[in-house]
């Protein structure tokens, strides 16, 4: 048994005096512990949607989010990551910095989302509410293909149901 093991030590270590397999090796190693811990993790890419100083032009900016089997604990997270605003000091945020999110309920395709009253707001930077809440609306719509409507409301009351085009249900 001895023998077996010197003679894999030996095999091991003439494999690695070879540079290029050596180095061959150490990137398929860190290959399947890249994979391994993504797979783990289950981090998944999504698309956050906001508007830069420069005339009102939509700027895409990407941000990783942790998966997660319920349909609304992603979508809490696309809206709390949304809420925190762009990390791009240029761009200017959707909502004011004081606006929370006060419940999300997603049922049969519709997501009802309630945020504090600062939504209400424009942020103090510049912008509209009307135009925050449409790109918030379609981003949703872009990133979570199983949500047919978003409802917003605003401390518990209803916001831009009109302006948004909501379907009477």
């Amino acid at each position: 048994m001895s023998s077996f093991f010197k003679s894999l030590i030996r095999a091991i270590s003439g494999f690695l005096q070879n540079k290029t397999k050596s180095r061959l090796l150490f990137l398929f190693i860190i290959c399947i512990v890249a994979l391994a811990e993504f797979t783990v993790l289950g981090i998944a890419r999504r698309t956050f949607v906001f508007y830069t100083i420069d005339n009102g032009v939509l700027v895409v900016e990407d941000r990783m989010l942790k998966r997660s089997s319920s349909r609304e604990t992603n979508l809490t997270r696309y809206i709390e990551e949304a809420l925190l605003g762009p990390v791009s000091p240029v761009l200017l945020p959707l909502f004011p910095r004081d606006t929370k999110l006060r419940s999300l309920l997603f049922r049969n395709g519709v997501a009802y989302i309630d945020f504090s009253i600062a939504a209400a707001l424009p942020p103090e930077e510049g912008g509209e509410s009307l135009i925050n809440f449409r790109t918030l609306y379609g981003g949703i719509l872009r990133n979570f293909p199983y949500v047919k409507e978003v409802r917003f409301f605003v401390n518990g009351n209803a916001a831009f149901a009109t302006e948004l085009g909501y379907k009477e249900s």
